[in-house]
């Protein structure tokens, strides 16, 4: 029997330790819509594949099967109490995918891959566990913060038109895509146009759902990939190649200096994920006070421990390039803009949240869903890349509190981007020395942010 509400309260559940059991038809309501549009948005899912063929070499059923274990993963969020989309660490992946490549192909970069998202995985679980997520991330110079993340964002954006990259293979279709994705989500004229037109209120709703759509039939329409050839019946991970061949199970646990080498990428890596930590809260508190019928309870400390363990256990299980992030922003947005539409629309943000995630990974079992959006994976990640792109840079600019901070925060940026997460970190806290000296970490503030000023 489902368990009902009492308005003004949280949504029914399990009490268990720091977190909080809610399972669908029990103690949410099943959401359809979000769990139809899971189904084929698992193609954003599935872009991760390119990405592990490209740096580690996985055959296809391989790199699929680390992402239905990822998405397995997905839905711990929702039933232990963190009321989000959850999804990659997308600003980050440049950053990892450079440090891994510093390694020769084979074991040695697989080691890599481990030794970074065991690290991650148990770091951010010791600072949920504490609750020193906040004292953490304040002992990074503002300056160097900025740099890291607007640096993520830059990398973002070099990994899609680097010579022979993404955009060289499908430029038209990326062309077309990103400029209709951009016009949908960030355009102030657009926005204008949802308030006044039913329909475009429902394509800004949809998120880069129709963007997905779009490009199915746009790239074969101009020459850049073949028709999908749609193949009936289940998908076919291949789980025993990847433990056998992909993680420590067949090639061994990391040498100690492994994990060593690793420390600078994941304090990036760390950086960038706490600003969608952030970023969630933001969005939550919102609906919060759109939706006083249900009062939705988010704990940064709760959502570390739960993504800190899911890349603890994937870098076991099977080492992913994405990571395993705390928010896939875009579609959190979408999920929470219904949710605000009252009762009717969602009764509950954890069946908008969950029921998408479910759709999703029921997408990755369908042969039919898998093969359609197969030959787009590519314009996919794309266009993930190049809105996370824009996202970061802009959020890394407003960390900067004067024109000193973006001075080196621009610096940061571009070592990171080019040389790595190692020599930005070194840079920046040389610049940081020279130019502020006593005010290492204080910096200073000479108003001219807008957000700044009294």
């Amino acid at each position: 029997m489902r368990e009902e509400r009492i308005d003004g309260q949280e949504t029914p559940y399990w009490s268990m330790g720091p977190f909080k059991v809610r399972l669908p038809f029990i103690h949410y309501r099943f959401e359809w819509p979000d769990y139809f549009q899971g189904l084929l948005m698992c193609a954003v899912d599935l872009a991760a594949i390119p990405l592990m063929t490209e740096l580690l070499g996985m055959p296809f059923e391989v790199a699929l099967a680390v992402v239905m274990l990822n998405g397995l993963f997905y839905l711990l969020h929702h039933l232990l109490g963190d009321p989000v989309v959850p999804g990659w660490i997308t600003p980050a992946i440049p950053l990892l995918m450079a440090y891994c490549a510093a390694f020769p192909e084979g074991p040695e970069r697989i080691h890599a891959l481990v030794s970074f998202q065991l690290l991650l995985g148990v770091f951010a679980i010791f600072i949920g566990a504490s609750g020193l997520a906040h004292r953490v991330v304040s002992l990074i110079p503002q300056a160097i913060k900025s740099g890291i993340i607007i640096g993520a964002g830059i990398a973002a954006v070099m990994a899609v038109f680097k010579v022979d990259g993404r955009f060289d293979l499908y430029p038209i279709t990326i062309t077309l895509a990103v400029g209709i994705a951009f016009y949908v989500i960030f355009s102030r004229h657009f926005a204008e146009l949802k308030q006044s037109n039913a329909l475009f209120n429902l394509i800004g709703k949809l998120g880069v759902f129709p963007i997905i759509v779009l490009a199915i039939i746009i790239a074969p329409t101009v020459g850049e990939t073949n028709w999908p050839t749609l193949e009936w019946g289940f998908s076919s991970p291949d789980f025993v190649t990847l433990w056998n061949e992909y993680t420590v199970f067949g090639i061994g646990f990391p040498p100690i200096a492994m994990f060593i080498s690793a420390i600078p990428t994941v304090l990036a890596a760390y950086i960038v994920l706490f600003g969608d930590v952030l970023q969630s809260r933001a969005i939550l508190e919102e609906a919060d006070q759109a939706r006083p019928d249900e009062k939705i309870d988010y704990s940064p400390d709760r959502a570390h421990m739960i993504f800190g363990a899911r890349n603890s256990a994937m870098s076991i299980l099977g080492p992913d390039v994405t990571m395993c992030g705390p928010l896939w922003a875009a579609m959190h947005v979408v999920i929470v803009e219904r949710f605000s539409q009252g009762k009717k629309a969602m009764y509950s943000i954890f069946g908008g949240a969950g029921s998408f995630r479910w759709g999703t990974n029921t997408g990755l079992l369908f042969m039919p869903i898998v093969t359609l959006v197969q030959p787009i994976l590519g314009v996919a990640l794309a266009l993930t890349l190049l809105i996370q792109g824009y996202v970061s840079v802009k959020i890394g600019i407003m960390e900067a509190r004067s024109q000193r901070d973006l001075g080196i925060a621009g610096i940061v940026a571009a070592v990171l981007a080019t040389r790595g997460a190692t020599w930005a970190f070194a840079v920046g806290v040389v610049l940081c020395i020279l130019v502020y000296g006593r005010d290492f970490f204080a910096g200073e503030k000479d108003k001219t942010f807008v957000k700044d000023q009294d």
